[in-house]
């Protein structure tokens, strides 16, 4: 029996729509794309050049010999590479992207816009300080927004991701550790299994040994644990608030103290931001150090490898080791403190060669002023409300890996409900696929088992939210009802199908090589 989805169009659960396969390799108006090597074009240039005047004798052993192993593409040829390939991916302009801790939000255009400015987008970092004013301007307001939304009296603005600003908030502890003598005594880093899986990365990299602490059943730090752990060899902790459960730790007051009566800096990962801004000033709660996500939380790009920005605001006891460099201003203008001297005499060093991400400064900025304090309220207020809509429309069919109670800024659901139909959280991710979906983070985080972890963000309206829950409902029936095939090999309708996952982890292929024959620089 037909049903009918929410646009109108006949469906039929529980059947795998078949179809032959194409001559071409196209799926419908997708286009199968090569890969820019495998192309034609080795002969060719996309463009019209006069001969050289010269032959290029001067330049010695310079001279190119060889081909330099580009193919030459007209600007159409070109511009279809691109969009071709885009059609292959799947982005936050085109649906929901439910992944949960690695949030995509929607970036707004006025965003862009003003990042593109004129006196933003074309300045250098070498330029002198009397020609970027309004640069520092922007930078030091920023800074004031930071610092006025998280109750904290300084902030670094140049790390340049949500790990950067990890290691910068525990490069900062290393420093008052050493300025205090007590670095080699020391040595130790708690994190509780709850945390974000950069955290524990990150103090191992700078050097610490991690003890983890434990998570009772209510996915929250064991405070109990925790209290038991600290002593005189601690030098921090690293807490994720809200955690990666997508739950508010309710001991934080407590964690706070027991921390800093042990002698240890409290470092909260601020990554779920979004989910208390304008309600909550981590500073009242005891934090030493907490990064920002400027993507999670002030709506800057995310992914495709940068540029990023994760600034870390620090307490009075950690800000005169905040690493150069510093906006300062006075009655003659702005200035950057970049050497340790003076006011910066303890700052630990630098993290970056510059300034840090200009345009992410700027997108963020933008947010905040376009939203005003009432508005980042809201934000916070209307990702929760999101997550908590998501969790109660799917409970009864999903298991919620935290019933009891409200979720924060994501629902997390593990995969007891899918006990007895050979079917996994992988497969069921798959068939989202299908579904047009992006699927969920999946087996994250490690404490709950098959974990299913989704976040709609703030950003999302009640109908998209809609359509998803509908999706995912039909998915879920399905799945209980027996319909094994349509998960198991899915994803069918995808331009790429499923990997041999086995294969591709034993036997990657990381480079690519041209066909034995060819003409083609590898």
């Amino acid at each position: 029996m037909s049903t009918m989805n929410t646009v109108g169009r006949p469906t039929t659960p529980n059947a795998v729509e078949t179809k032959p396969a194409t001559l071409t390799g196209a799926r419908g108006l997708l286009q199968d794309e090569a890969l820019i090597f495998e192309g034609e074009g080795w002969g060719k240039t996309g463009v019209d050049l006069p001969e050289p005047k010269t032959d290029g004798s001067d330049l010695g052993d310079l001279i190119r010999r060889d081909p330099i192993g580009l193919p030459g593409l007209s600007e159409p040829e070109t511009m279809r590479h691109y969009v071709r390939l885009s059609q292959k991916n799947h982005a936050i302009d085109l649906a929901i992207y439910p992944l949960g801790s690695c949030t995509m939000k929607h970036n707004p255009r006025l965003n862009e816009k003003m990042a593109r400015l004129p006196g933003f987008s074309d300045i250098h970092p070498l330029q002198p300080i009397s020609t970027v004013q309004g640069a520092l301007e922007l930078m030091d307001t920023l800074s004031h927004w930071l610092k006025t939304l998280t109750g904290m009296p300084a902030v670094a603005l140049s790390p340049k991701a949500g790990a950067h600003g990890e290691l910068c908030g525990l490069m900062a502890i290393r420093a008052a550790h050493e300025a205090s003598g007590q670095h080699e005594k020391r040595r130790k880093v708690l994190v509780p299994t709850s945390a974000h899986g950069t955290n524990p990365a990150t103090a191992a990299f700078d050097g610490y040994p991690v003890v983890e602490v434990a998570q009772p059943e209510d996915g929250r730090v064991d405070v109990a644990d925790l209290a038991a752990k600290l002593g005189d060899d601690v030098a921090a902790i690293m807490v994720t608030n809200p955690n990666t459960c997508g739950l508010f730790e309710r001991d934080i007051l407590e964690i706070s103290r027991l921390t800093h009566e042990a002698g240890a800096y409290f470092y909260c990962d601020g990554a779920n931001f979004n989910a208390i801004v304008g309600r909550v000033r981590p500073g009242d709660l005891g934090v030493d150090a907490m990064h920002i996500n400027l993507h999670k939380t002030f709506s800057t790009p995310h992914g495709g490898g940068g540029p990023g920005a994760g600034p870390v605001v620090l307490s009075e006891a950690l800000a005169p080791f905040a690493p150069a460099p510093w906006v300062v201003h006075d009655a003659d203008g702005y200035a950057l403190i970049e050497r340790e001297e003076g006011d910066a005499a303890q700052a630990f060093g630098r993290l970056c060669a510059f300034q840090g991400q200009m345009g992410m400064y700027v997108r963020a900025l933008s947010y905040m002023m376009s939203h005003g304090s009432d508005g980042l309220r809201q934000v916070a207020e209307d990702a929760v409300l999101n997550a908590n809509y998501i969790k109660a429309r799917l409970s009864d069919l999903m298991s919620a890996a935290f019933p009891d109670g409200p979720c924060m800024h994501e629902a997390l659901f593990d995969d007891e409900w899918l006990k007895g139909t050979d079917i996994t959280t992988l497969d069921f991710a798959k068939a989202m696929i299908d579904e047009g979906f992006h699927p969920m983070t999946m087996y994250f985080p490690l404490v709950v088992h098959g974990a299913m972890l989704i976040e709609p963000t703030e950003t999302e309206s009640k109908a998209e939210l809609d359509r998803f829950i509908h999706a995912m409902r039909l998915l879920a029936e399905a799945a209980k009802a027996g319909d094994t095939d349509r998960f198991k090999g899915a994803p069918f309708h995808a331009p790429m199908k499923r990997l041999d996952e086995t294969r591709a982890a034993r036997s990657p292929r990381l480079r690519w090589v041209a066909p034995e024959g060819s003409n083609q620089a590898a």
